[in-house]
């Protein structure tokens, strides 16, 4: 499995419920890293989507505790029905794509991050494990800069650490 996130400074991702900022060429990246993939998501990041759909052209699962939440795609109560739902797909082809929460329960689960860095701090309210200070991950790829909005952000890599 992998995860794919964009974060500030102090890995800041979201702040009620948006993204802190929206870099057409972070657009760009997570569309073609996402494509033809399986994305798990929360219920509050679907919602956050345009009108609140699935993303086109990629297989949608949102985890929700709520058992009576449905939505134009999968949805999975629990852990466990997610990672029975994922059963015999290929990890490289499962994306999860946030929130917060959803971060933070399927890490465990990544052997690779992709995350754009963005050069600037914004106020948030959640915010993604710091992967420069975890041990068991370790930065393997950084992208040349790129410049978008008087914002400079980077593509980055992070692989865990063979144990």
């Amino acid at each position: 499995m992998k995860a794919i996130v964009a974060v500030d400074r102090n890995w800041g991702i979201g702040k009620d419920g948006q993204l802190l900022v929206r870099l057409p060429g972070d657009m760009k990246y997570f569309k073609e890293k996402t494509i033809g993939k399986i994305v798990v998501m929360g219920r509050a990041t679907l919602e956050s989507l345009p009108g609140a759909k699935p993303l086109p052209e990629r297989t949608n699962i949102v985890l929700s505790r709520n058992p009576d939440f449905s939505a134009d795609c999968a949805v999975c109560s629990s852990q466990e029905h997610l990672l029975s739902e994922l059963i015999g797909s290929k990890s490289e082809d499962i994306y999860v794509i946030g929130g917060a929460e959803i971060y933070k329960t399927l890490l465990p689960y990544c052997d690779t991050v992709y995350v754009t860095k963005i050069d600037g701090e914004f106020p948030a309210d959640s915010y993604y494990e710091n992967l420069d200070d975890n041990e068991e991950w370790e930065l393997v790829f950084t992208g040349e800069r790129r410049e978008e909005k008087e914002l400079a952000y980077y593509f980055t890599e992070y692989r865990r650490k063979s144990l």
